[in-house]
């Protein structure tokens, strides 16, 4: 099994369309960089000492050796960060923050200390994002049914005809709550439909189209665009397996899918 394969884990939340994950270093950590690729999705991060907010990214996010450091994190629905910490997608939008720079520093300090006392940061990590959604209530259902209808592959008219919203109210909605427009949303969700299809083993071509793009050509660019390589790189043998290892589950940023 790839070194890697072993350090990642992942599971289904109790929080709904969330995933607890963890990483470990491995002891001879690689040397290249890796991307992350844009999901829709945001996380929280602890590693040790910090919690980190991870935005919604519109583009591969560079992870360079020295800081790929063993964490814990939840891994949250399109959608879901927001209501949770209370500060809109957009300002977040390809970008890392400490928690402490957007809550109370105190606040913060004792929800870390908490975490890092616990034999089970992973589940102390997800009790925190549990209790807090208690206290905020869940995401609009308007929202929640615009992110499915998305990644379902329905256009944006469609899904916004369905949400009872118009063109405007849409692209305002989505800001605060992806980060971005509708249409940003749904090529970067196309794109994981498309390449979730190529690791069951169809077909570029077919996978291209079964997700929702033109052709090939039309996946590929949007790979050049939204992942910064190409299908081929992407799956070489190496890179296949960290991305079996990174699998998807429906799909809470910035940490399951590695290029």
């Amino acid at each position: 099994m790839h070194q890697e394969q072993q350090r990642y884990r992942e599971r289904p939340s109790r929080l709904p369309g969330a995933v607890v994950w963890t990483w470990d270093v491995p002891d001879h950590p690689p040397r290249e960089p890796r991307s992350v690729l844009p999901d829709g999705c945001m996380d929280l991060f602890w590693t040790g000492g910090r919690i980190v907010v991870a935005g919604p990214d519109t583009h591969a996010f560079q992870v360079e050796p020295w800081n790929r450091v063993s964490c814990a994190a939840i891994r949250l629905a399109p959608g879901t960060a927001p209501v949770l910490l209370g500060v809109p997608a957009h300002e977040l939008r390809d970008h890392r923050a400490d928690l402490a720079d957007l809550w109370p520093a105190a606040s913060v300090r004792r929800l870390t200390d908490r975490i890092d006392e616990a034999s089970d940061p992973a589940a102390a990590l997800e009790h925190l994002a549990l209790d807090r959604i208690a206290e905020t209530g869940p995401p609009d259902p308007r929202t929640v049914a615009v992110a499915e209808g998305l990644r379902r592959g329905r256009t944006v008219a469609a899904t916004a005809a369905e949400a009872g919203l118009g063109a405007r109210q849409l692209h305002r909605r989505s800001l605060a709550a992806f980060g971005y427009g509708p249409k940003v949303l749904a090529r970067i969700l196309r794109l994981q439909r498309a390449l979730e299809l190529i690791r069951t083993g169809l077909p570029y071509a077919e996978a291209a189209c079964a997700a929702g793009c033109t052709d090939q050509a039309h996946l590929a660019r949007e790979m050049r665009d939204l992942a910064g390589t190409t299908l081929g790189a992407y799956f070489s043998a190496d890179e296949a397996a960290d991305a079996a290892a990174n699998s998807e589950t429906p799909h809470p940023s910035g940490s399951r899918t590695t290029a």
